[in-house]
């Protein structure tokens, strides 16, 4: 297990930092392969966070942006990270950053997984950035420990860069990055606001297995930073 903490003040400190380090993680992806790949979550934890990134000055048309998970849900819905994204992330100087969408026209996710492999197969890759949260259920990505489909998103031998996950806890059926695949990714990191979660986490590390929280699948294969604020 590999998990660097750095815990601050508050959420604004955390935004202004993460803000610097994904900024300079990118610049050097540029720089180094000429393209670099940032791979995001959705909820309301990293809503500052994108906007932030969005004023920060790279070139956004040499960076690829997609997500970890997204519901199965239409653009237009108030629940769609892909729509958070655009709203929030893919606006000022990120305006010009390449969207990789995981969402496609399929009524199931479960057809659409050959097309969302296809469009993350034109990324650069590994990953530069791979930002997660977490549930205080410890999924992260679309990885549910109540889902039918979570031995197969944690098998590390399936070859698969996504899977369609459909969990009885939360509403949606989803599309969610693999284990294999979250852990194809130069830096990772964990972004997680309060007291709660973060006991959520360090009680799932020291108590659970991965099955029952599966966000200790990827602490336990992979450095990990916490970027944590109360």
């Amino acid at each position: 297990m590999a998990l660097t903490q750095q815990h601050f003040e508050n959420a604004e400190a955390l935004t202004a930092q993460f803000a610097q380090s994904l900024t300079d993680i990118l610049a050097q992806g540029i720089e180094k392969r000429g393209r670099a790949s940032l791979v995001v979550s959705g909820g309301r934890t990293p809503l500052a966070l994108f906007k932030t990134l969005s004023k920060t000055d790279i070139d956004w048309s040499k960076v690829d942006v997609t997500l970890a998970d997204e519901r199965w849900v239409g653009e237009e819905h108030e629940a769609s990270n892909t729509r958070l994204v655009k709203d929030n992330l893919l606006q000022n100087n990120a305006s010009v950053a390449n969207f990789v969408e995981l969402k496609t026209d399929d009524a199931d996710a479960a057809d659409g997984i050959a097309q969302a492999e296809s469009n993350l197969s034109s990324m650069s890759q590994p990953f530069d950035a791979l930002i997660l949260g977490m549930g205080e259920d410890g999924h992260t990505a679309s990885l549910f420990p109540c889902s039918a489909q979570i031995e197969d998103g944690l098998n590390l031998s399936s070859g698969k860069i996504c899977l369609a996950v459909q969990p009885t806890t939360a509403p949606h059926q989803r599309i969610s990055l693999t284990l294999p695949a979250i852990l194809n990714s130069r830096n990772i990191f964990i972004h997680l606001t309060g007291d709660k979660k973060k006991a959520v986490l360090e009680d799932a590390l020291e108590h659970n297995t991965e099955l029952e929280k599966p966000v200790t699948a990827v602490v336990n294969r992979a450095p990990v930073t916490l970027m944590w604020a109360p």
